[in-house]
């Protein structure tokens, strides 16, 4: 593993979002205000994002309403489309299955395309806040590195292992449109979707009309 981690990339290249976590996430939260998560069958939630071109005291706003909403809903990362923002920009606060807590927000990600002999997919159980009630397995690489901005415009590239690399994986899928029931069968995506029609959110959600 550690021959492999050194193949794909030094670490000294990676944001380090695992330092001072719980003040910065906190610091956030304090200055946002919780929003309702928008559900599948919102249009903002199927369709690629604007891209962040502007980052200044808007930004910085809508970021810190994003971790406030995630901490309402209990969330370990929210796309800026899932409060219905038409931007790609999304947060986390998420640990790897070290139990180690990652902490920032990416404007404009993209996923490196890792090369098939460093694959390694895991095919643990999904969740969505914008598909209340629901999880079905579903198969990921283990690894993932996403390259964008940070909210002050600089380039960043943050790395993740086992459910961060997930959490990074289906935040960046939101952004252009998908959610991770669009990327099961038709078998599972309709057993999801009967959950959460059976199911009760534990947070706000705006309603579809």
């Amino acid at each position: 593993m550690a021959q492999q981690d050194t193949e794909r990339q030094s670490v000294d290249e990676f944001f380090d979002d695992t330092v001072d976590a719980e003040a910065r996430e906190a610091a956030h939260r304090e200055r946002g205000t919780s929003r309702p998560i928008t559900v599948v069958g919102n249009p903002v939630l199927h369709k690629e994002c604007q891209d962040v071109t502007e980052f200044g005291d808007d930004l910085a706003r809508l970021i810190d309403d994003m971790f406030a909403s995630q901490r309402t809903a209990e969330g370990v990362g929210l796309a800026a489309n899932q409060i219905g923002v038409d931007l790609k920009v999304f947060v986390y606060d998420c640990p790897d299955d070290e139990g180690v807590r990652h902490v920032g927000a990416v404007c404009n990600p993209v996923l490196d395309e890792l090369p098939a002999a460093e694959r390694v997919l895991d095919d643990s159980n999904e969740g969505c806040l914008s598909v209340p009630t629901a999880y079905a397995p579903l198969a990921r690489p283990d690894y993932a590195i996403v390259r964008g901005q940070d909210p002050q415009g600089n380039p960043i590239a943050v790395q993740g292992t086992g459910y961060f690399a997930r959490c990074l994986q289906h935040e960046t899928d939101h952004l252009y449109g998908y959610l991770y029931i669009d990327r099961l069968s038709k078998r599972d995506r309709k057993d999801a979707l009967r959950q959460m029609a059976e199911g009760t959110p534990r947070y706000p959600v705006v309603e579809n009309v």
